[in-house]
C-alpha cells in the first residue's frame, strides 16, 4: 500500500484489513498515535486522513492506500509546534501524556473546521476521546488559547 505519512511518500506491504494504526505503529516504526481500546471510544490513535480526525484503530490499510495522513510528529516541529501543541504546553494539559496525541490532533482538526469553538462545541467534538487523568478543564482552555494563537497568525 501507498500512502502519505507526515509529507512523506511511503509503502508498506501489508494486509488490506490491516488496521491503519498497525500500519503506522508496526510497519512505519511511527509511535505518536497509541492503542487505548481498538475500538475507536478512546481517541488515543486519532490521526488526521486528508486533514479529518479519524481512529487508526478502525480504519483498513486499503481505506488509507492513497491518503495523506498526520500524526502527532507531523503537526508541528520541536523548534515551531503548533498553536494546539504550544497551548498543551501553556496549560500544562498532559499528566500522564497517553492520551495527548490523540487530543492534540482532534483539537488540531476541530480548530480547523471551527476557528472559534464555544463550550459546548468543544465538549462535542472532544466527547470521544478520553483522559483518565481528567484534565479536561485544561483541555478546553488550551483549545481556546490555540484559536487565539491561530486566529493570531
Amino acid at each position: 500500500m501507498k500512502l502519505t505519512v507526515n509529507g512523506t511518500p511511503l509503502e508498506a506491504d501489508v494486509e488490506p484489513d490491516m488496521p491503519l494504526l498497525w500500519v503506522l505503529r508496526d510497519e512505519l516504526n511511527i509511535k505518536g498515535p497509541k492503542y487505548g481500546c481498538g475500538i475507536a471510544q478512546c481517541g488515543a490513535c486519532t490521526v488526521h486522513m486528508d486533514g479529518e480526525a479519524v481512529r487508526s484503530c478502525q480504519v483498513a490499510a486499503a481505506d488509507a492506500e492513497g491518503a495523506a495522513i498526520t500524526t502527532i510528529e507531523g503537526l508541528g516541529q520541536p523548534d515551531s509546534l503548533h498553536a494546539v501543541q504550544r497551548a498543551w504546553i501553556t496549560h500544562q494539559v498532559a499528566q500522564c501524556g497517553y492520551c495527548q496525541s490523540g487530543q492534540i490532533m482532534q483539537a488540531a482538526a476541530l480548530l480547523e473546521s471551527t476557528p472559534a469553538p464555544t463550550d459546548d462545541e468543544i465538549d462535542e467534538a472532544m466527547n470521544g476521546n478520553l483522559c483518565r487523568c481528567g484534565t479536561y478543564p485544561r483541555i478546553r482552555a488550551a483549545i481556546k488559547t490555540a484559536a487565539q494563537l491561530l486566529e493570531e497568525s
